[in-house]
């Protein structure tokens, strides 16, 4: 049976201590429960597995910090609340030229909210939207041709993943890049905020193409520009990593 949530804290590599957390690795990169395949790698955001297949030779992202503790779809959910209420409060973002600041400490969004849904079928649909913006985001420059897919589908044999989990992967994989349908799933504004969070987790902003997918799942998202640069400061903030806003 396909666990999307489960899929997603695998994407993530988190180490599932908090809310909304898989089992994951533990602080010592021990091997145990969801995702522990990823601790080789560190742990953290498209730092090793199933993600760091989908992006390549490139390098990704890592959450460090409490985010990192929070696990899978409770991470994707930190970031976004954090920022969407920092916009909300008229907040000013830190600048994209900025180099970003050490992680700052992340609390999990309210149960109940778009961001973390009460029940385990909210959670559910909420993830798979979250997994599929992510493989989305990592085919956004093209890179996973079919040649790519093939290499993907080899290595995944090798990961421990269930047949549906695999078959949902590859399905996305293969699926043409529609960014309408990945907009289209947000039920909320928050979710909205969630998903192009998710998306900016898996893609490196370096090349046209990455830079004008973003601009236009926000676009498609209906983000306000200032929410945009707080969703940016906030990834950046929690990976160490600046993520420029395209323009």
């Amino acid at each position: 049976m396909f666990d999307a949530k489960q899929l997603l804290e695998q994407f993530m590599g988190g180490q599932g201590g908090g809310q909304g957390g898989g089992q994951g690795v533990g602080p010592t990169g021990s091997q145990g429960g969801v995702g522990g395949f990823l601790s080789g790698a560190g742990g953290g955001v498209l730092a090793g597995g199933l993600a760091a297949l989908l992006m390549g030779s490139k390098t990704g992202r890592k959450i460090g910090g409490e985010a990192l503790k929070l696990g899978g779809m409770a991470a994707v959910g930190a970031l976004a609340y954090k920022a969407y209420n920092d916009w909300q409060a008229g907040k000013q973002a830190a600048p994209v030229t900025q180099a970003p600041q050490a992680p700052v400490p992340m609390l999990p969004a309210p149960s109940g909210t778009p961001f973390n849904p009460s029940t385990e079928a909210g959670q559910q649909t909420l993830a798979r939207h979250l997994l599929r913006a992510m493989i989305a985001a990592a085919k956004a420059d093209g890179h996973v041709d079919a040649q790519e897919q093939a290499r993907i589908f080899a290595e995944m044999d090798k990961l421990p993943l269930g047949a549906d989990d695999k078959a949902f992967v590859m399905d996305e994989l293969r699926a043409k890049l529609d960014v309408d349908a990945v907009a289209g799933a947000a039920a909320t504004p928050e979710e909205a905020a969630e998903i192009y969070t998710a998306s900016l987790l898996a893609i490196d902003v370096d090349n046209a193409a990455e830079r004008g997918y973003l601009a236009m799942l926000a676009a498609r998202l209906k983000l306000d520009d200032a929410l945009v640069a707080h969703l940016h400061g906030s990834v950046a903030s929690a990976t160490g990593k600046s993520v420029p806003v395209a323009a």
